[in-house]
């Protein structure tokens, strides 16, 4: 009596399942102490805890580090493009800022870039490097907006940072040259920058006003802007990339200016969207990926 066809399609995936069953058990799981996850710290910085986290890599390590920074006042975090570098071995530091996003403290420029040196801080900790399974020899600081601020800021104070990327970096201290230019007075000037940052959005952060803020960028105005940086950064790779977002004139200057400083390793990249790449998602983080690559 024929069999039926029941019969027959049970008994084929019966063969067809013994033949791939030996190589789907060949496919063992990493040890569960070298397994891709995810590590929060509260890390001090000047009687403050700021709230951050690890995206750690799979693998014994130890992995080379990206921390990366977010902008003003930090909508975009970026936590697509961590994911996919952890994916290639990097590990990923992630923070906010003193008085961001329930982070304690105030919230200032000057504070900011306090912080970014305390991220490094806990890295470059034997214990905490060994538990993160990171190599603090080899960081690289990525910033989204004025996180290309703070990164510029960070590894100019930082000879030990391997190289930085700017998405979009926002020169703030430029920016107020600018608006300076254009108005009568300081006053004025402060006045007018105050505004475009209050339209930014400043709920998320603490101890702030518009006008402070603004005012911290006037007494900062020569010493913090994009071009007093490169004497210190242009042994270093700096990766440069901007958008449609009026922003690429202050960051192609600054790519220019390191390039007659005489670096070498100076990349540039345009891509036409808007200031949080939204439609640009996966061009970004190839060009990251593709970027970062060159430093293993």
């Amino acid at each position: 009596m024929k069999r039926s066809m029941l019969s027959l399609c049970l008994s084929a995936s019966l063969v067809f399942g013994a033949a791939l069953s030996p190589t789907i058990a060949q496919a063992a799981a990493p040890e569960a102490s070298t397994k891709a996850s995810m590590a929060t710290m509260q890390i001090p910085s000047h009687g403050a805890q700021l709230n951050g986290l690890v995206y750690v890599a799979e693998g014994t390590g130890p992995h080379p580090v990206v921390i990366l920074l977010h902008g003003f006042p930090g909508n975009e975090r970026n936590l697509d493009l961590a994911q996919d570098m952890r994916r290639a071995g990097w590990d990923v530091m992630y923070f906010n800022y003193r008085g961001s996003w329930g982070t304690p403290g105030n919230f200032s420029f000057a504070n900011s870039i306090e912080d970014v040196s305390s991220a490094m801080a806990y890295l470059r900790k034997p214990e905490n490097a060994a538990k993160l399974r990171a190599d603090p020899s080899k960081i690289v600081l990525i910033g989204h907006s004025m996180g290309g601020f703070m990164a510029t800021q960070g590894a100019a104070a930082d000879p030990a940072i391997k190289g930085i990327a700017m998405i979009s970096g926002a020169d703030m201290a430029g920016m107020f040259q600018d608006v300076r230019a254009k108005e009568a007075t300081q006053a004025a000037a402060v006045k007018k920058m105050g505004a475009g940052l209050a339209e930014e959005g400043l709920a998320p952060l603490h101890g702030v006003t518009p006008d402070g803020l603004a005012k911290e960028l006037a007494d900062h105005a020569a010493t913090w802007v994009f071009p007093s940086t490169v004497d210190r950064l242009k042994t270093r790779p700096v990766f440069v990339i901007t958008s449609d977002d009026g922003l690429a004139a202050h960051d192609d200057a600054f790519a220019e200016a390191l390039r007659k400083a005489g670096d070498t390793q100076v990349t540039s990249l345009h891509l036409p969207t808007d200031h949080s790449y939204s439609d640009q998602r996966t061009e970004l983080s190839k060009a990251l990926l593709s970027w970062l690559a060159t430093f293993k």
